[in-house]
């Protein structure tokens, strides 16, 4: 053990001699390191984000959507009398309870479905005021969406039936109504509508990719069973047939009061076929997904005579494919930097091998005074493997800063694992032996006597 403790210092001896030259021979595996590491940060970042996004837009979902609800007919006030004629002469019916109704009676892979009823409306308390999302929904939307409260209760359904003036808060309009005093049991006033909090639900990480997928922002919404919305709001049924049956007249249901508009005003919501603006489904095994869907398609392209005016979404398939194409391209940059290593390798291997020429009588001079063949090899090997070592070290420190760098300046999540830095490093170990294996064998393999007459 003495023995290689002494080739050891030895070698580290001549490292040190040669900072200019170690430090260039590293530079290939100090690089290779950092671009491996945040590689597979930046893998493991995109990987955690899409966990985070199914979690959030629940497990085995369908997302049905309206398309082209109805409200540019009001872009041309000049084409609004013809436009009346056109619907009370065909009426294409939009999304409705009753299609909900249908999804979930004739579809048998279906577990639970939440129609929503969604209106941008200002919430006000105690001269406090913000724009919030009114959301109606059935009481299998927070089974659905994994959400849980913290701090109240969900609806009973006592108060599901009764379409209830009662509501949960998301966390956003909770701080902004309620920045110093607990919001359960206060009322508060949105739209014409006084509702009492009995809930608050847990904040949520909802980005726009998310949104894009037909999962809203549930931070700023304000939830209310559905039909305390149907009730106490408006419903867009009721609007549509007295459109139809009157022409000239839309009924509206707003505040528990009927009012009466001609048709010739200007107002989106009377355009709106649709009666809810959203229909999530849940099946019981994700490998329904795709079958469920196109049922789903098929049922309601009937119910609507015909017609596709909603759009079907599959938000975990629809991740699951980009986490796929992520994982392709974090495979190209993995073997991009596998290259940098194998580069690295073969410049260690290259200034061994001219360190081998340069020093062929210090090897005959060792090889005079005792040294083996195992002594010179081993000598060369630790002087290649603390090189890439060393510089595996520094590669692991600037990839970890590189990860930091990307997530500040980029806003891409970084995930840098412990198997990451094992892998790289090792990676980095196993260079600095095979590719200075060749150039130790050739040192021990030279002649004494040759070695000490070269000059």
């Amino acid at each position: 053990m003495e023995r290689y403790l002494q080739i050891l210092s030895v070698s580290l001896e001549a490292v040190f001699l040669n900072k200019s030259r170690s430090i260039l021979t590293a530079l290939g595996i100090i690089f290779g390191v950092a671009a491996v590491i945040a590689m597979m940060a930046i893998g493991n970042g995109a990987r955690q984000e899409i966990l985070e996004q199914i979690k959030l837009v629940g497990l085995n979902n369908i997302v049905i959507l309206p398309t082209g609800n109805g409200e540019n007919s009001s872009k041309n006030d000049s084409r609004e009398d013809d436009q009346t004629k056109s619907m009370q002469k065909q009426f294409i019916p939009g999304l409705s309870l009753k299609d909900a109704e249908s999804i979930q009676k004739n579809i048998p892979t279906v577990l639970r479905i939440s129609p929503e009823i969604i209106y941008s409306t200002p919430a006000s308390r105690e001269g406090k005021k913000t724009k919030v999302e009114l959301t109606g929904i059935s009481p299998d939307f927070f089974r659905i969406f994994n959400l849980s409260l913290k701090s109240g209760s969900f609806f009973d359904l006592r108060q599901v039936e009764a379409g209830a003036p009662v509501c949960i808060l998301g966390p956003d309009v909770a701080a902004r109504l309620f920045p110093d005093k607990n919001p359960l049991g206060q009322q508060i006033k949105c739209g014409n509508i006084w509702l009492k909090v009995i809930g608050l639900i847990r904040g949520l990480d909802v980005n726009k990719k998310t949104e894009s997928m037909g999962i809203s922002d549930y931070n700023r919404s304000v939830f209310t069973p559905l039909k305390s919305i149907l009730l106490r709001y408006k419903d867009r049924t009721l609007i549509n047939q007295a459109a139809l049956m009157g022409g000239g007249t839309q009924l509206i249901v707003q505040g528990g009061t009927v009012s009466l508009f001609s048709s010739g005003q200007n107002n989106k919501q009377a355009g709106n076929e649709n009666q809810v603006d959203k229909i999530v489904v849940q099946v019981k095994e994700s490998q329904q997904l795709s079958p469920t869907a196109i049922l789903i398609g098929r049922m309601l392209k009937r119910r609507h005579q015909g017609k596709a005016n909603f759009e079907i979404k599959i938000p975990e398939l629809l991740l699951k494919q980009e986490q796929k194409t992520k994982d392709i391209f974090n495979v190209v940059l993995g073997a991009i930097a596998g290259i940098s290593l194998l580069v690295g390798g073969i410049g260690i291997m290259n200034i061994m091998l001219a360190s081998v020429m340069e020093r062929i009588r210090e090897i005959g001079v060792r090889r005079a005074t005792g040294a083996t063949r195992k002594d010179i090899i081993f000598q060369f090997l630790a002087e290649s493997v603390l090189i890439s070592i060393s510089g595996g070290i520094l590669g692991v420190i600037i990839g970890m800063a590189m990860a930091k760098v990307i997530t500040i300046t980029t806003g891409i999540l970084t995930i840098v694992s412990f198997w990451s830095i094992v892998l790289s490093f090792g990676v980095a170990a196993a260079v600095g032996i095979i590719f200075g294996y060749l150039p130790a064998k050739k040192a021990a393999s030279r002649d004494p006597v040759e070695s000490l007459r070269h000059d």
